[in-house]
């Protein structure tokens, strides 16, 4: 019997950003020592299948999780932290060797969002990352906006606008709107990513297409002031009682904002590490960082992007991000690289704290 750790990769998902789900699972993949690990990939399809590929390096080659080559299966949710086939039997793909610690590398819903990590704690399986609450919230760009309020973080004006408000009433919208806010506007889906569906709008006529589009993704729309004139800044957060901040970088778009293309494919943006901020503005930059993560109750890992006004130098958080991208361009293994953490090490770290994390909830005597 292998003495190895057992580590399954959750990757795919139902989210828009499956394909970046599938690339950042990739990179971990070969990142992770095999003399080690022994690699479970575990692949959602984007009709939400959970399936054991039969050729693990070639569920990877391709941009998405494929169900033609692999055996549906479902996570046991009774405790037992087994893999099954659908028709309750263990799968032959996982034979009697269920995974000791699942990676989910799933961004936007089902996956980032506590949905996943609802089920693997019904399973009693350990897992990197955040729990419900703290995958829920960030998730939520609404929620996560008041959380940040009352824990005293300075952030943009903003209005939450639903859907099919929007859809009846959208003229009254639009007023509340520009009586309330000022131009340029950033509209967001509240629970998407990778800037999926996110418009900046100059004026009303802006507004409205902005405003179309999100609501074909999301009930929740965000809308906020756009912070003119500013340094775009990340810092990535690792750890659970007590994490740390790494060195603070610096997005400059290759267009209007950091966008989706911009993030993954166009390869325009410019990404500065060290942020090119004073060092005094970049520490308060890791201090809210860490703070941010605190409040959200997040474990593990997060990103968690500012502005940094140029001039003043004051400081306005943007969002929280639970399970950033681990692609090899991603800003949060770079900020570990250059703060002296490589991606093969930091992966290594994201385990052993989701270990930790587990062995101290079964501490916990949920009955008497």
């Amino acid at each position: 019997m292998s003495n190895k750790l057992r580590v399954g990769i959750l990757f795919g998902g139902q989210s828009c950003e499956h394909e970046i789900s599938v690339i950042s699972a990739r990179n971990v993949c070969n990142a992770l020592d095999q003399s080690k690990y022994e690699v479970q990939l575990i692949g959602i399809s984007k009709e939400g299948k959970w399936l054991l590929p039969n050729d693990q390096q070639k569920s990877l080659a391709g941009p998405s999780v494929d169900s033609a080559e692999a055996n549906s299966v479902l996570l046991d949710y009774s405790g037992n932290r087994e893999l099954v086939s659908q028709n309750g039997t263990k799968s032959a793909a996982n034979g009697s060797h269920p995974p000791d610690v699942i990676f989910p590398i799933l961004h936007g819903p089902f996956g980032e969002d506590g949905t996943v990590q609802g089920l693997l704690e019904l399973s009693g399986i350990p897992y990197v990352g955040s729990g419900v609450v703290g995958s829920a919230v960030g998730m939520d760009k609404a929620v996560a906006k008041m959380v940040f309020h009352a824990e005293g973080l300075k952030q943009a004006r903003y209005k939450v606008v639903r859907s099919r408000r929007w859809k009846s009433h959208s003229d009254e919208v639009i007023d509340e709107i520009c009586s309330s806010l000022e131009f340029p506007l950033f509209v967001k889906p509240a629970n998407l990513g990778s800037s999926v569906g996110i418009s900046k709008a100059k004026d009303t006529e802006q507004l409205r297409a902005a405003m179309d589009l999100a609501v074909t993704y999301d009930l929740k729309i965000v809308i906020e002031e756009s912070i003119e004139h500013s340094h775009e800044v990340e810092v990535s957060i690792l750890g659970n009682e007590d994490p740390k901040a790494s060195v603070v970088g610096e997005i400059i778009p290759g267009g209007e904002f950091y966008d989706y293309r911009d993030k993954y494919f166009d390869g325009k943006a410019q990404l500065l590490i060290p942020a090119n901020i004073p060092g005094d503005v970049a520490d308060e930059v890791r201090e809210m960082g860490v703070r941010a993560f605190q409040s959200l109750d997040a474990a593990g890992m997060a990103r968690v992007d500012f502005f940094v006004k140029k001039g003043t130098h004051e400081v306005f958080i943007n969002e929280i991000n639970t399970i950033p991208g681990f692609t090899n361009i991603s800003m949060y293994p770079k900020l570990w690289q250059e703060s002296g953490i490589g991606y093969a090490e930091l992966i290594e770290h994201l385990i052993q704290l989701a270990l930790e994390r587990r062995a101290d909830k079964d501490k916990i005597h949920y009955v008497q």
